[in-house]
């Protein structure tokens, strides 16, 4: 192979490893500033690469659609969170990292199912056993 077809192939490949970092950045996410919201599940859109818990919160009489990113089935599987755990219309309380931009959008760092008191933590996906 020649010298300039290397070469070409090294940049190539280090441009779309650029995409793959951004991807899972979380720079959108604030990173010292969390909030609590209390709400009513409208969707838990259990998917890859990343699922969304989307949560009608009500605030002076008007209801907004928060979403709340998490990782994929897998590592929410391997934390003990299940679609089922969040039905439309399960009433949660939830809290996460807000978004930078105000939008009304979290990364998701714990929710409690409010009927009986049950926790949920997606980084629980993410612990190895010993």
């Amino acid at each position: 192979m020649s010298k300039k077809l290397i070469g070409l192939v090294a940049v190539l490949l280090s441009l779309t490893a650029g995409n793959g970092l951004a991807h899972h950045s979380g720079s959108m996410f604030e990173k010292e500033k969390t909030i609590t919201l209390t709400g009513v599940v409208k969707e838990f859109q259990y998917t890859n690469p990343h699922s969304w818990l989307i949560v009608d919160v009500e605030a002076d009489g008007k209801v907004t659609s928060w979403g709340f990113e998490a990782e994929g089935p897998s590592t929410l599987g391997r934390a003990g969170i299940m679609k089922s755990d969040f039905a439309p219309g399960t009433k949660i309380s939830i809290t996460g990292r807000p978004m930078r931009d105000g939008r009304p959008a979290a990364f998701w760092i714990k929710a409690v199912r409010l009927s009986d008191k049950k926790e949920f933590n997606p980084a629980l996906g993410f612990a190895t056993k010993s």
